[in-house]
C-alpha cells in the first residue's frame, strides 16, 4: 500500500498490471523505431552498400546500441536517480542541486542550465517524433494498398488533426486499451522477424558484437551516416526516464526485458534477413517481411501504435510544462487536469495547439519519412548527451561517489553518446537545424522569464516597505479596517506586499485579518503533508503563511488554507478576498540595448501568462486585482 498526498492508502496496482500500462504508454516511441531505423541505414546516397556482411553488420550494431544505452545506461544506472519517484530531465537538474545544498555547498547555475536546454530540446524532439510515427506507419499503404499512395499526406494530417483535437478528453479512458495495442505491436515485430530469420539463420552472427564492429570498420567512409541512423533506433531511450514518475522501475524494467527488448531484437535481425535474401525490398523492409494478405492488417496495427507512441511524446510534454511553471522557469500556462484520480493526467491547450500546428507543417513541408529522418535524432542525441553530463553532479551530490568514480562511468556514456551526437551533425544542413532553432528558442525564453523575474524581484525590494513599518501602523490605529479576511501573495522576505501597498494608498482600509502568503514550489515531485504549511501570527490579524507544494503537485491554495491553517486564523476560501497585483511593465531610460529587447520579451511573456486565479485555483468572484506601471 502506498500513502496518497492526502494521508490515504492506495491499493497499487499488480506488477503484470502495471507492466502491461508502462507497454502503451513508456516504449511507444522506441517500439516504432522498426518502421524507419534499419531501412536508413541503407537509404540515400549516404547509404551503406546492402551486402549481406554489412546487413548483419547494421544489425549488430542496433542491438548492441539498444544493450549499451537503453538496457545499461538507462535501465540499470539513470532510472535509479528518480527524484523521490519522478524521473526527467528537469527532475534530475532539481534533485541535483538540492543534493549539492544538503552538503552546504552553492547551487551550480551550470546544472540549471543544461536542465533547461534538455527540457526545450525534448519539446523539440516531442514535435518530430507525432510527425515521423505517424508519417512512417501510413506509408505503409503504398506498400499494402498502392492506389491509396497519393492520399497519404492527407490521411496523416487527419490523424493528426484527430489526435490532438482528442486531447482535451484526456487520455485516461483511452489508457486501458494501450497496453494491450502496444502488446500486440511488439508481438508482431516479432514473429515477423521469426519468419524471416528461419530463412536465413546467418543472422544470428549479428548477436555478437564483432559483427557490428568489422561493419564500421569496412564502412569507415559511411561511418557518421552510419550511427545516425543506428541512433534512431534508441531515440525513445529519453522517454524511459521521463516516464518514471508513472510506474516505477520495477514495471518499466519488467516490460523491457520481457517483451520490448526481444521484439525489437527480432524484427531487427528479421529486416536484415529479408534484405540479405531480396535487397529490392529495402524501399518498406518492415512492412515486406509480412505476407502480402497481412500488410493492411499491419498498416492498421502500425498506424494505432505510432498514434500510441505520439501520445507518449505529447503527453511528456503537458508534464513537462507543468513541472517547468511550477520550478518558475516558464510563465504560467493553463492547465487542465483531466482525471479526478490521477494528478499526472494533465491537459495544457497552449501546448497542444503548437504542437498540432508544428507537427502538421513538418508533414507538408517534409513530405515523406525519408526526409524527415533528416531532421531528427539531433535533438535528442543532444538530450541524451546532456543527461550524462548531469550524470557526473548527480553521481556526486545524490549517492556521494567519489570524483573518479564518476568519472569513468561518465566517461565512457559520453563517449557512446558523442560518437551518436557527432554523427548527427551531418544532418544539421539537410534539416537537423530544424529542431536546434526550436530548442533555442524555447531556451532562450526560459533564461529570460528566470532573468526577468530575478530582475522584478530586486526592483519591487528596493521600493517596498517592512513589515514591522505596517504593523505598528496598525498598533496605532491609523489605518481603517473591515470586516473580512484578505489573502495578500506575498515573497520570501519581511516585506509588506506591492499590492498591499497599492490598496491602502488607493482604498485606505485594510481588512481585520490579512493573509500575507508566500508559495513556494520544492526542488522534489510533491510536498510532505505534514509540513507543506508554515503560520505564523505578527499581531494585529496580521498572519505570514508560507505555501509550499512539490513540481508535480496541483497548486490549490484555498484547499491548503483551509485544511492546514490553525481554526483561530477563522479562514473560509469562499468569504476570503484575494487580492492579486496585475503589473504592466516599462523599460528604464538607462537599459542597455540588450536588455532592452530581453525586458520587452519579458513583459509580452508576463502579458500572455495564465492568471494566478487559475493557476493556484481561487475563487474567481473573490478575487481583486489591483494594477500597478513598474520601470525595470
Amino acid at each position: 500500500m502506498k500513502q496518497s498526498s492526502a494521508g490515504h492508502a492506495v491499493r497499487q496496482p499488480s506488477l503484470p498490471a502495471a507492466t502491461l500500462a508502462a507497454l502503451g504508454i513508456v516504449f511507444g516511441d522506441i517500439g516504432t523505431s522498426p518502421l524507419y531505423a534499419f531501412r536508413a541505414c541503407f537509404s540515400g546516397s549516404h547509404g551503406a552498400p546492402l551486402h549481406p556482411e554489412n546487413l548483419v553488420g547494421a544489425a549488430s550494431l542496433i542491438v548492441w546500441s539498444l544493450i549499451l544505452v537503453v538496457s545499461i545506461k538507462y535501465l540499470f544506472i539513470i532510472l535509479r536517480l528518480d527524484n523521490k519517484g519522478e524521473g526527467g530531465i528537469l527532475a534530475l537538474s532539481a534533485l541535483i542541486r538540492s543534493g549539492v545544498r544538503r552538503f552546504g555547498r552553492k547551487d551550480p547555475k551550470s546544472v540549471l542550465i543544461l536542465g533547461l536546454a534538455g527540457a526545450a530540446l525534448i519539446y523539440a524532439d516531442g514535435m518530430l517524433t507525432p510527425a515521423i510515427s505517424v508519417l512512417s506507419a501510413v506509408e505503409g499503404l503504398s506498400v499494402s494498398a498502392p492506389v491509396v499512395e497519393r492520399w497519404i499526406l492527407p490521411i496523416c494530417v487527419g490523424i493528426l488533426i484527430a489526435l490532438f483535437a482528442i486531447q482535451r478528453h484526456g487520455t485516461g479512458r483511452v489508457g486501458v486499451l494501450f497496453g494491450p495495442v502496444v502488446m500486440l505491436w511488439f508481438g508482431a515485430l516479432g514473429a515477423l522477424g521469426i519468419g524471416q530469420i528461419i530463412k536465413q539463420p546467418e543472422v544470428i552472427t549479428a548477436l555478437s558484437p564483432h559483427a557490428g564492429l568489422m561493419f564500421m570498420i569496412h564502412e569507415w567512409h559511411h561511418a557518421f551516416p552510419l550511427l545516425a541512423s543506428v541512433f534512431l533506433a534508441v531515440t525513445g531511450g529519453e522517454a524511459l526516464y521521463a516516464d518514471l514518475g508513472h510506474f516505477g522501475v520495477k514495471p518499466i524494467r519488467a516490460a523491457w526485458f520481457t517483451v520490448v527488448f526481444p521484439g525489437l531484437v527480432l524484427n531487427y535481425l528479421g529486416q536484415a534477413a529479408l534484405l540479405i535474401e531480396d535487397p529490392s525490398a529495402i524501399r518498406a523492409p518492415f512492412f515486406l517481411l509480412a505476407p502480402e494478405f497481412l500488410r493492411f492488417p499491419l498498416t492498421i496495427l502500425a498506424t494505432a501504435a505510432a498514434v500510441i507512441a505520439s501520445q507518449a511524446l505529447i503527453s511528456g510534454a503537458y508534464s513537462l510544462t507543468t513541472q517547468a511553471v511550477q520550478l518558475g522557469v516558464m510563465p504560467r500556462v493553463k492547465v487542465r487536469y483531466t482525471s479526478e484520480h490521477s494528478a499526472g493526467q494533465v491537459y495544457v491547450p497552449s501546448v497542444n495547439n503548437l504542437l498540432a500546428v508544428a507537427c502538421i507543417l513538418l508533414v507538408l513541408g517534409f513530405k515523406s519519412s525519408n526526409a524527415l529522418e533528416a531532421a531528427y535524432g539531433i535533438a535528442i542525441a543532444l538530450t541524451m548527451t546532456i543527461t550524462s553530463m548531469l550524470f557526473y553532479s548527480a553521481a556526486i551530490s545524490v549517492w556521494g561517489w567519489s570524483k573518479w568514480r564518476a568519472a569513468t562511468l561518465t566517461t565512457i556514456f559520453l563517449i557512446v553518446d558523442g560518437a551518436f551526437l557527432a554523427a548527427n551533425t551531418h544532418k544539421i544542413i539537410d534539416g537537423g537545424w530544424l529542431p536546434l532553432v526550436v530548442g533555442g528558442v524555447i531556451f532562450s525564453l526560459m533564461v529570460t522569464w528566470i532573468w526577468g523575474r530575478a530582475r522584478l524581484f530586486q526592483r519591487l525590494s528596493r521600493e517596498s516597505l517592512p513589515i514591522d513599518a505596517l504593523l505598528s501602523d496598525l498598533k496605532k490605529g491609523q489605518i481603517h479596517r473591515v470586516s473580512g479576511t484578505a489573502v495578500y501573495m506575498s515573497g520570501r522576505g519581511d516585506n509588506v506586499p506591492t499590492a498591499l501597498l497599492h490598496n491602502l494608498k488607493h482604498n485606505q482600509v485594510l481588512h481585520e485579518r490579512v493573509v500575507l502568503l508566500h508559495v513556494q514550489t520544492l526542488d522534489q515531485p510533491h510536498a510532505d503533508p505534514n509540513e507543506c504549511l508554515g503560520h505564523n501570527d505578527l499581531g494585529e490579524g496580521v498572519h505570514r503563511v508560507h505555501l509550499s507544494f512539490g513540481f508535480a503537485d496541483t497548486p490549490d491554495v484555498p484547499e491548503a488554507l483551509k485544511t492546514r491553517l490553525p481554526e483561530e486564523v477563522k479562514f473560509h476560501p469562499g468569504k476570503a478576498t484575494y487580492v492579486l497585483g496585475r503589473e504592466t511593465y516599462g523599460v528604464g531610460k538607462n537599459a542597455s540595448a540588450l536588455d532592452r529587447v530581453r525586458l520587452a520579451l519579458f513583459a509580452v511573456m508576463a502579458r500572455n501568462a495564465s492568471p494566478a486565479t487559475a493557476y493556484f485555483r481561487l475563487p474567481p468572484g473573490r478575487v481583486v486585482e489591483l494594477g500597478a506601471q513598474i520601470t525595470l
